[in-house]
């Protein structure tokens, strides 16, 4: 049996649902793809490192509530509280860059 040659990356499904990079639609879905990935990440951080919820809030300084909303993209996070986050609660080193 040959295989099928209908298999489509991630971008290529984005792109067909979203449009391309630049237009008004695929912009929204990438900020917002953004926001989830950072949640993402620092759930995956905070559970590498063996925390609670309840953990690294007290570790940096605020409260469950505020880590779940974070790791769940229902709450902006301030940079210098991300810092926070990542520098005092997990130990890691925080890296942003500008994309032109």
């Amino acid at each position: 049996m040959k295989p099928k040659n209908n298999i489509k990356s991630l971008d290529q499904l984005i792109e067909e649902q979203y449009g391309k990079k630049g237009t008004r639609k695929r912009d929204k879905f990438d900020k917002g793809y953004e926001s989830f990935k950072l949640g993402a990440m620092i759930h995956e951080a905070r559970l590498e490192k063996g925390l609670t919820q309840e953990q690294l809030a007290v570790k940096c300084g605020t409260n469950k509530a505020y880590i779940s909303k974070v790791e769940n993209d229902i709450k902006d996070v301030r940079i210098s509280t991300l810092q926070k986050i990542i520098e005092i609660g997990l130990g890691g080193r925080l890296n942003l860059s500008i994309t032109l």
